[in-house]
């Protein structure tokens, strides 16, 4: 499997990857869906609940606690997947990572052409103003951050109840539908509408890297269960 893929990479110069939150698990940020994910941890409320639009609207500073405490991992650095995605764009071979993710850690990783679906912890803006704000913002504050101007600040992560960005979503179907290649990893596909753009696919080679099984595995041309860490650094990074 592991040479079939080397092989894929290397023929092709039009690759997009469309991943999710196990990509990052191996950077120690915890996976929503796992079984030792957020969403198996007992907290007042759940964090679906939390992590909506009318909960921030509600009780803002109830939904700063939560955030601060397991949304953001300033510690976490770029794993063996973020570094070997951003060499294989450096190489001319990798056209976009589209991304569930709001960690940041692909463009840590070096990384230039990131679609991030569901934004990003790392950008903040004044609901009353629109300045914007970096992570310190939240970090280096208490309660509710607030702007210059007495506004609240929110972060820009699409929350429950909330639509995608149009531009974001249009730039990603683009990309998805003019690849040969796609990668898909670190996603269960379950989540909608983000899961759907896969569908725009119009490529050559399907390639899955993923620990569990998904609706989309009797599509895939390969399907590789390691962890995407250890696959991605043995088919480019130790080439």
């Amino acid at each position: 499997m592991y040479d079939e893929l080397k092989k894929i990479i290397a023929d092709s110069d039009n690759i997009v990857f469309f991943g999710g939150a196990g990509v990052s698990t191996e950077s120690g940020i915890p996976d929503f869906r796992s079984v030792d994910g957020l969403y198996n941890q007992k907290y007042d409320y759940p964090p679906e609940t939390i992590l909506s639009h009318s909960f921030f609207i509600r009780k803002t500073e109830e939904f700063y606690k939560f955030y601060r405490d397991k949304m953001i991992c300033t510690s976490a650095k770029p794993n063996n997947a973020h570094i070997a995605l951003a060499e294989l764009e450096k190489q001319g071979k990798l056209k976009a990572v589209v991304t569930q993710n709001i960690d940041g850690l692909h463009q840590m990783a070096g990384s230039k052409k990131v679609y991030e679906l569901h934004g990003s912890v790392l950008r903040n803006y004044c609901m009353k103003c629109g300045k914007f704000y970096g992570l310190e913002a939240v970090t280096e504050s208490t309660g509710i951050p607030k702007c210059t101007c007495g506004g609240t600040i929110k972060p820009d992560v699409v929350l429950y109840e909330e639509g995608l960005d149009e531009d974001t979503i249009e730039k990603s179907v683009l990309a998805i539908s003019k690849a040969d290649v796609l990668i898909i990893g670190g996603t269960s596909l379950n989540v909608y509408p983000a899961a759907g753009f896969i569908r725009y696919f119009q490529g050559s080679k399907i390639v899955l890297l993923n620990k569990s099984a998904t609706s989309f595995d009797n599509e895939a041309d390969i399907i590789i269960r390691d962890p995407i860490g250890k696959v991605l650094k043995e088919c480019v990074l130790d080439n």
